[in-house]
């Protein structure tokens, strides 16, 4: 059976792409006769609120898309994180890093491809260890790791050449994304992970991650992005495509889910229906790879 999850994280309104992974995760969990969940993914401190999560569940529901389980917020699992660092700590998988963030501009040399950041170049992997109540640092095994997505085929990528040792931990005491989800997906038994794109070239370090603290490795689908009209990056306008204020341009919820059910392949056109009628239509070969444009009309 199908464990599917979406996890947004509550720092504004849920655009267009979020909409579309949503549905997206919602259909492929419900073709399967699986269970689908939500997780807020508000770990990252004042970023996150909890009254934009609570919104964010509301257009969720508008659209017919209902957690299977009680949403889980990951700012009160700080114990289950907690514990899984002190486990790769025994396992010998954790280093304290000192490192700034000029220091890192300072030593690294490589460009990250999608975000702009540089990959870690493992300064600190020599330190000792000084205790939990340090920045830490993963130290990711070298070489390329083989993995299958369901929507782009065969993938390989070796994470510890492409970003370096991933923060874990930071010095203000935030758990980081990669423990966070990893964790959560195994603690959920989560079996299917659907996301954008964007998200494609961390699954490696999260397999690293899962594969270090014994556990599953999950099947992963990365969806093309919504772009605006002209090809280009929806970029701050992204924010503005949410449910009510589309629906303050005359677009139904019903109208919302066709057009998005006809962005996955589950429609010949765009036209009103609920998420219900889109079920039997679902099926990973007939969604689209690449990025999906919106209607001129909505930017």
């Amino acid at each position: 059976m199908t464990i599917g999850r979406f996890a947004p994280s509550p720092t504004g309104v849920l655009h267009l792409g979020n909409l579309r992974t949503a549905l997206a995760s919602w259909l492929s969990a419900r073709a399967s006769r699986g269970r689908w969940l939500i997780r807020m993914e508000d770990v990252d401190g004042p970023r996150c609120r909890r009254d934009l999560g609570e919104a964010q569940l509301k257009d969720l529901g508008l659209l017919g898309l209902e957690s299977d389980a009680p949403v889980l917020w990951q700012s009160d699992r700080g114990s289950a994180y907690h514990a899984a660092l002190v486990a790769l700590h025994q396992a010998g998988c954790l280093y304290p890093c000192v490192c700034t963030r000029r220091d890192l501009e300072k030593l690294a040399s490589a460009p990250h491809a999608e975000d702009g950041l540089r990959p870690y170049p493992g300064r600190c992997r020599g330190r000792s260890w000084e205790g939990f109540d340090r920045a830490l640092r993963f130290r990711l095994p070298a070489g390329a790791l083989d993995w299958r997505d369901q929507l782009l085929g065969a993938q390989s990528n070796d994470p510890a050449a492409l970003t370096g040792d991933p923060l874990l931990f930071r010095r203000d005491g935030c758990f980081a994304y990669h423990l966070a989800v990893v964790v959560d997906d195994g603690a959920q038994g989560v079996t299917e992970v659907v996301r954008g794109a964007d998200l494609r070239s961390v699954t490696a370090t999260q397999i690293r991650l899962q594969e270090a603290l014994g556990l599953p490795r999950p099947a992963y689908a990365h969806l093309g992005l919504v772009a605006a009209p002209d090809g280009s990056r929806l970029g701050k306008r992204a924010g503005a495509l949410g449910v009510a204020a589309l629906a303050a341009r005359g677009l139904s919820p019903a109208g919302l889910v066709g057009w998005l059910g006809w962005s996955l392949g589950c429609l010949g056109r765009p036209e009103p229906c609920r998420a219900e009628e889109l079920i039997p239509a679902f099926d990973w070969a007939r969604v689209p790879k690449g990025e999906v444009r919106v209607p001129e009309t909505w930017v």
